[in-house]
């Protein structure tokens, strides 16, 4: 049976799902006012027909607990922080269709440098 070519998705977006324990008041992706942020973008995705080239994946700590809440967007290494149904309406439009990384929702570059070269040669 040939069921063809099954292509790799085009773009993975990481929603940090990570939340303080009760009481603990730091800072953290997923408050009452942003727990249903990731079903927002999967709906989003949905009605923009992108879901399956475009996997919304939850994921732990991104370790920018500061900037929350975050989505690590690959290929690219693009982190956008300080999320909003508006911006992620945006971040689908422009950066996944659009094909135009927003620049003013990227963390800066001081919180996100290069990544270390783990190469021991």
């Amino acid at each position: 049976m040939d069921l063809g070519l099954m292509p790799q998705p085009t773009f993975y977006m990481f929603k940090c799902e990570k939340s303080s324990p009760p009481g603990i008041p730091q800072p953290c992706c997923v408050t009452k006012d942003s727990k249903n942020l990731f079903n927002y973008l999967a709906n989003v995705l949905m009605e923009n027909k992108v879901m399956g080239p475009v996997q919304a994946i939850k994921t732990s700590c991104l370790g920018r607990c500061q900037q929350g809440p975050v989505m690590l967007v690959e290929p690219g290494h693009y982190m956008y922080v300080h999320l909003s149904k508006g911006k992620i309406d945006k971040i689908v439009k422009e950066h996944i269709i659009g094909g135009n990384p927003i620049k003013e929702y990227l963390i800066a570059d001081e919180l996100w440098s290069d990544p270390l070269n783990l190469s021991k040669s």
